[in-house]
Parts: structure tokens; sequence; C-alpha cells
């Protein structure tokens, strides 16, 4: 099994940036493929980003292309999350998953292991 944590959120002004972090514990992280959700109040769970166990393959929702940028330490056992350029609709609950053996998640069934989650505020 592996444990997720997340850090990295807070308050920002739109146009700012932010550094997402996805902490692994337990089960060594490069035997997971690696993804990022968001949850916005009201709205449905959606993948932002997603990894594959090596960080040779990526994954971006048209939301977050060309403004995000995900990758993994594997030694630090830690996924990052870049985020650029935010907008007041980046404003959501960021979730860290997880699949054993996993490529590219994105679909949320498809993740086995959640984080808590990590809250950004994006201002105008």
């Amino acid at each position: 099994q592996v444990q997720l944590v997340e850090s990295g959120g807070g308050l920002v002004q739109a146009g700012g940036s932010l550094r997402l972090s996805c902490a692994a514990s337990g089960r060594t992280l490069g035997d997971y493929g690696v993804a990022w959700f968001r949850q916005a109040p009201g709205k449905e769970r959606e993948v932002v980003s997603a990894i594959d166990r090596l960080g040779g393959t990526t994954y971006y929702a048209v939301s977050a292309k060309g403004r995000f940028i995900i990758s993994r330490d594997n030694a630090k056992k830690t996924v990052y999350l870049q985020m650029n350029s935010l907008r007041p609709d980046d404003t959501a609950v960021y979730y860290c998953a997880a699949r054993l053996f996993g490529g590219i998640i994105v679909r949320r069934e498809h993740a086995e292991y959640w984080g808590q989650g990590t809250q950004v505020t994006v201002s105008s």
C-alpha cells in the first residue's frame, strides 16, 4: 500500500504560481502511476494531470495545458504539480491519486489510493 499526503496549496492572486507536492510513504512510489485531480464546490472531481510510473509519459487536461507541469522524483517519493498563470476557476481542492502498476490515470475510478487534498484558492 501507499499513503499520499499533499501540500503546497494556499491563497494566490490570479496570474500567480503554486507548486503542489504529493509525498508518498509505504511502497516505493515508482510502482505507481500518479495523477492530480481537483474538485471545486458543487462540481465533479476531475483529472488535471497525470504521469506514468517512470515519468516518461504525461497527460494534461485542456484546462491545464500550457500552464501546469507535472513531474516526479521517485527517489524522493514525491510527485509535483507546478501551476502557473493561475486563474480564479482553478480554485478547488486538489487531490493526489495513485494506482499500483498503473500508467496514465485519467478517470477517477482508475485510482486506487487518494490523499486528503490541499486547498487552492485563486483570487481575482
